[in-house]
């Protein structure tokens, strides 16, 4: 007996609703953070610190170990992961640029799907945000304590330590503030842990009877290396100042929490100026301040994200929740005696990268395609049913997250970093990666150099083999793909003019002792 045609439609029409009704669209959790480097994740080996928290999203998903930066820094990656865009189409290609907010997003996409969206903590755009039912973001980058935010288009005065704060108002939104019928598209950003690194009152004391082990290339001189990686600005040994190394407070303390800080420090500043150290001993020293404070900013965001993960539980909604974390990019950790990032080398280049997705990603999962923030965007559209925009320059990362990479999966990488004169005087440079070898053309016209690099035999990218015959062929095919990479991905051959690229000036270095 023949079924009429409109009955099989209409079957499939229920069909299709009872099904949409048994596994509504998932919620998104984004936690952002920012300079937090994979070196300090205890789920990526970490030798210095152990972070629960977030290696319970590496236990109950997946682990990327390649997760490349397209810009290593803080701006310019933010505007990545919302456009799905590398930084010469979005606009923002240096800190200091203001972000288009009219230009299509993924949050506005979600939201005209009907996901209930916002926007909590570090926005860092310069432009108010947009595609968010809610925001409440820091004033520029944000101060450790106390910081001035802007809510929903009003400044706000807030008390209290920024990674608790934010964290407070995160939860305030899930709980209370979104609209409980749509699926939710939380960002959850983080300041910790940028400079200047100001632990929270909960962590002033914590790795102060321990010493950290130091980085192999801590005291590296540079005596290998061309003039861009000679004469840049971000040496622990030169760079830090007052500030950073904790020797003056911060100014934004109220009297109980100055109390705190100085009841933790002043008796440790006390001592480093009666030892009066000089040359390693005293590069050895502020390593040790500087990176006590920093693991002290990750541990606070370590607790907080665990507050987030307990109430997902407690409330039912982990087993519907995509949570992902990551930070903008990677940052030195006293490696090439550096802290802060931009450099295309590997510290820089690699960012933590960590999803948990109940019901479709394996628990304890490892991942080692070449994968980017620049495809959040498209991951996040896919996660939720929608058509993934034709301009945008990444690819959903579902199928690697369900177990699968395509056969047409990328194997190289292109990278761009722009933002020169500006702090740190690190050039302008473009490259190529393959995930072993990796090439580097600093262009700027007082450093007209090629770097190339073995990471399986020079880890620490201390070698350049740009000139050696044995490379030779290496060296022809990596300079192919980035001619290849540039035209596909639309690189124009000349940046943008100076006057068109707002840097942020360099400061003058402080004294340290």
């Amino acid at each position: 007996m023949k079924i009429p045609l409109c009955l099989i439609t209409l079957s499939s029409w229920l069909l299709f609703l009872t099904t949409a009704q048994a596994t509504p669209r998932p919620n998104i959790l984004f936690v952002f953070t920012d300079d937090h480097a994979y070196q300090a994740i205890s789920a990526y080996g970490s030798r210095i610190n152990e972070t629960p928290n977030i290696d319970r999203l590496a236990h109950e998903g997946m682990r990327f170990d390649n997760c490349y930066a397209t810009n290593s820094i803080c701006g310019p990656c933010r505007a990545v992961i919302l456009t799905g865009k590398y930084s010469h189409l979005n606009g923002f290609l240096v800190n200091g640029n203001r972000f288009d907010g009219a230009q299509q997003t993924f949050p506005k996409l979600l939201q005209k799907a009907g996901y209930a969206t916002a926007m909590i903590g570090k926005w860092h755009l310069e432009s108010e945000p947009t595609g968010f039912d809610h925001w409440d973001v820091l004033v520029g980058q944000g101060t450790y304590y106390n910081p001035n935010m802007i809510r929903d288009g009003k400044p706000t005065k807030n008390v209290g330590y920024t990674t608790e704060l934010i964290t407070d108002k995160a939860l305030d939104w899930l709980k209370n503030g979104r609209d409980q019928e749509k699926p939710f598209m939380l960002m959850y950003q983080q300041k910790a842990p940028h400079r200047p690194w100001d632990p929270g009152p909960k962590q002033l004391d914590l790795y102060e009877d321990e010493t950290i082990p130091e980085p192999p290339t801590l005291f590296e001189d540079y005596s290998l290396r061309g003039p861009a990686a000679q004469h840049q600005d971000m040496t622990i040994a030169e760079t830090m100042d007052k500030r950073d190394l904790k020797l003056i407070p911060p100014r934004e303390l109220n009297e109980e929490q100055l109390a705190k800080w100085n009841a933790a420090y002043e008796a440790r500043n006390k001592a480093f100026r009666e030892a009066n150290l000089t040359g390693d001993a005293l590069v050895r020293w502020k390593y040790q301040r500087y990176i006590k404070d920093y693991l002290r900013c990750v541990a606070s965001v370590d607790e907080q994200l665990g507050r987030v993960l307990d109430w997902l539980e407690e409330s039912g909604l982990a087993e519907n929740t995509m949570v992902v974390y990551c930070s903008d990019q990677g940052f030195y950790l006293g490696e090439h005696g550096w802290f802060d990032k931009r450099w295309m080398y590997e510290e820089s280049l690699r960012t933590p990268f960590l999803v948990r997705w109940p019901g479709h990603t394996k628990a304890g999962s490892l991942n080692d395609a070449i994968v980017s923030p620049v495809d959040f965007a498209e991951t996040f559209l896919d996660v939720a049913g929608l058509e993934i925009p034709s301009d945008m320059q990444g690819r959903s990362l579902v199928p690697l997250l369900e177990g699968e990479t395509p056969a047409d999966w990328r194997t190289t990488f292109y990278y761009h970093y722009y933002e020169y004169p500006g702090w740190h005087h690190v050039r302008r440079h473009y490259g190529v990666t393959d995930g072993r070898f990796k090439l580097i053309y600093f262009y700027e016209p007082d450093v007209d150099e090629w770097e190339l690099y073995d990471l399986l035999l020079d880890k620490n990218e201390l070698q350049n083999v740009y000139d050696n015959k044995a490379y030779a062929g290496v060296r022809k095919r990596l300079e192919g793909e980035l001619k290849r990479l540039r035209s596909e991905l639309k690189v124009p051959q000349k940046d943008p003019e100076a006057s068109n690229l707002k840097t942020n000036a360099p400061r003058t270095r402080v004294p340290t002792s």
